[in-house]
């Protein structure tokens, strides 16, 4: 398998811009500007010196900053390859919870057996519909809404999807990609069942295999799973590892050329399939969301999986069901993208479709096999340690705020996503008492082979509001305070449009300092300084990611003592993600949600009083900013899905509600993302 180059292919920005660099002056007055009120006075002055030090006429600041200009000019996006290592390849963490997001679809009621095997296999059909499109590069362009609504969007990340594997590596990964031109294209899947794996055709004779035989495929996998004489050890077990772990135990398994063989069939798959078995009586949002981030540990589901593939989807017996992916190749968007299209084409009637006849004598899909030595079994003991200590750990909180949503904050003229966004910052300094560095993951896919930039929403304004509405004393008043919130958040949407727009600082400090190490000089001082590993300890992630589905996304903390706080704004609720860990002293997912909740109560409170003289019907027009907000696009669902729809067939169909757009066919045109992202030092979705 070749190895995807790390810089941008040249036809991905199909004539986009390159990602702009910021000037060094702008990001070094921005980066004080970002820290002051996080640091001590004492912190503040020596960073000031450090900064002005770095940023003198002359210094190593201006050295650098040319260097990343002569390099924009060569690359088609000059941070890609930093950003990608950075956030990602040489994260060592295990990828579970700390990495890879997972979306929770709605419970699915199956009756009987054979029903969640229709369920995959109209859910593989769809995955095959998708790909098509893929490979026919036949997705329509997205475009920007919101500020600069209308600009054309790279859609690069769509055809990493079902292409790419994350390889482990001990010091950083490598993310591969299968490349057509050099290798056929995969045709088949890898299921997983009872901890096994087995290779499915999907394609036999040059014919896509239709529904009906997908069905009689998995119905075989599920009878050879239960051969209990036949069944090998959990070797999905060795992929939820710290990386460096994983990487070890891999070169152990190569030594063996069956293990070889088994690892290639996975590595080159489309995705994978994961039948879980039931995992218990309580299937409320929280468990879940659990079960979806990892599995319940080795006695459930845990080893059911390989999480270096970009796509899982899981479909558990007793109705649990979503996918879980490796988020290297791509953003939230893109799952968001996929995962709506594969519903609602559940929803859809498949015979529109036309299907290609029955393979009449289908061969029977492939157990993989693994030669497992002493060293091998102690290598999976010690991975299924560390994955119950991750299971024990994970403090998940989903919670469905049910008393406005985001038609209400419209009618204030305030953006969703900057209110949401301040509401976090106050629920936070409710919980903790100060503000924290924040992730929030915004787009910049305007730009050749753009990812994401972070918006820094723990802003100076944001501390006098949350200030103001948590003093005990009533010496400010409610026109005041609704001036600071009105304040937090237009600082919030400026910020975010420096960030859309290219111009925000994180990325541009880590060119700067991956520039200094490419040259081989020692570390500037402004790296070594305590303010810049405080700016980047993310103790509060945070990531927007609506749906028009009925379905919600989830991860985990991205530091020991941080929360990850994914939502979902709908037009009259939001469901809220909140995940922290249960070893941190310092965190806890019930009471962030309890202040969250108190904090958008108070801030619905605060509006009604002083914006009581607007009318009830009055819809403001509020900005939609494009960070990684309105997901949908219209060429996936044309007109609304009818509830009658939902129940044509009980047995195939998902119990899936699909939104009506609040958009009109015009402006969902112009609809778009952004994203989210991971870990060390990010969000993730």
């Amino acid at each position: 398998m070749p190895v995807l180059d790390r810089e941008p292919s040249k036809d991905s920005g199909d004539g986009l811009p390159k990602l702009p660099l910021p000037s060094l002056k702008d990001t070094l007055e921005m980066y004080l500007r970002c820290m002051k009120h996080l640091l001590t006075q004492e912190q503040f002055d020596k960073t000031q010196n450090i900064v002005k030090q770095f940023g003198a006429p002359g210094g190593v600041g201006e050295l650098l900053q040319s260097k990343l200009m002569e390099r924009r000019e060569n690359k088609a996006n000059w941070v890609y390859s930093y950003w990608l290592n950075d956030m990602y390849l040489n994260n060592r963490l295990a990828l579970p919870v700390n990495s890879s997001p997972a979306m929770v679809f709605p419970n699915q009621n199956f009756r009987a057996p054979i029903d969640s095997l229709r369920f995959a296999a109209h859910l593989i059909s769809g995955v095959l519909e998708y790909k098509t499109l893929l490979d026919a590069r036949a997705l329509p362009v997205d475009y920007a809404r919101g500020q600069l609504a209308g600009t054309p969007l790279c859609m690069e990340q769509y055809y990493r999807l079902f292409t790419s594997y994350r390889l482990p590596g001990p010091e950083s990964d490598t993310l591969v990609a299968q490349e057509s031109s050099v290798m056929p294209e995969p045709e088949h899947i890898i299921v997983a069942c009872k901890n096994q794996f087995f290779v499915m055709d999907v394609v036999i004779n040059f014919r896509r295999l239709n529904e009906r035989d997908l069905l009689t495929q998995l119905q075989k996998i599920v009878k050879m799973a239960e051969s209990e004489e036949e069944r090998l050890p959990p070797i999905g077990l060795l992929t939820s590892d710290g990386r460096t772990e994983w990487a070890e135990s891999r070169s152990v398994l190569m030594r063996e050329s069956t293990n070889r063989d088994s690892l290639d069939m996975i590595e080159r798959c489309l995705c994978l399939v994961c039948l879980d078995d039931s995992s218990g009586p309580e299937l409320s949002d929280t468990t879940r969301a659990m079960l979806m981030l990892h599995g319940d540990g080795v006695a459930k589901n845990g080893g059911n999986r390989w999480y270096d593939k970009p796509m899982q989807f899981v479909i558990g017996a007793d109705g649990c069901c979503g996918v879980v992916c490796e988020h290297s190749p791509f953003e939230g968007i893109v799952l968001v993208q996929c995962t709506e299209y594969l519903l609602k084409y559940m929803i859809g009637s498949p015979s529109k479709l036309v299907r290609a006849a029955s393979v009449s004598e289908l061969p029977a899909p492939r157990r993989l096999r693994w030669k497992c030595t002493p060293e091998v079994h102690k290598l999976l003991t010690s991975s299924a340690d560390k994955l119950q200590r991750l299971v024990r750990n994970l403090d998940m909180n989903i919670h469905k705020f049910y008393d406005y949503g985001r038609e209400f904050i419209k009618k204030q003229k305030m953006s969703p996503d900057a209110y949401i966004q301040v509401a976090l910052q106050l629920a936070f300094y409710r919980c903790h008492g100060r503000l924290v560095s924040t992730y929030e993951s915004a787009s910049i896919r305007r730009f050749q082979e753009g990812r994401v930039d972070n918006i820094r929403s723990a802003t100076p304004e944001a501390l006098a509001f949350v200030k103001a509405m948590t003093d005990g004393k009533l010496s400010t008043s409610d026109t005041e305070k609704m001036e600071m919130l009105q304040g937090a958040i237009n600082a919030q949407t400026k910020y975010t449009i420096l960030a859309i727009t290219g111009m925000a600082i994180d990325n541009h400090l880590l060119g700067l300092r991956e520039i200094a190490h490419e040259m081989k000089i020692d570390k500037p001082e402004i790296f070594k300084d305590e303010a810049y590993l405080i700016s980047n300890q993310f103790i509060l992630s945070t990531s927007q990611v609506p749906t028009t589905v009925e379905m919600f996304c989830c991860y985990g903390p991205v530091v020991p003592n941080g929360y990850g706080a994914c939502y979902n704004p709908q037009s009259d609720h939001i469901v809220f993600s909140v995940s922290s860990f249960r070893e941190s002293p310092q965190t806890c997912s019930a009471e962030f949600v309890k202040c969250l909740v108190q904090g958008l109560l108070d801030m619905r409170d605060l509006c009604s009083k002083c914006n009581s003289g607007s009318k009830p019907n009055e819809q403001g027009k509020a900005q939609t900013l494009d960070t990684h907000t309105q997901t949908e696009t219209d060429w996936q669902n044309k007109t609304p899905q009818r509830q009658s729809d939902l129940t044509k067939n009980p047995q195939t169909v998902p119990q899936v509600l699909v939104k009506t757009p609040d958009q009109t066919n015009a402006e969902a045109k112009t609809q778009t993302s952004s994203q989210g992202e991971a870990l060390k030092n990010g969000s993730k979705l």
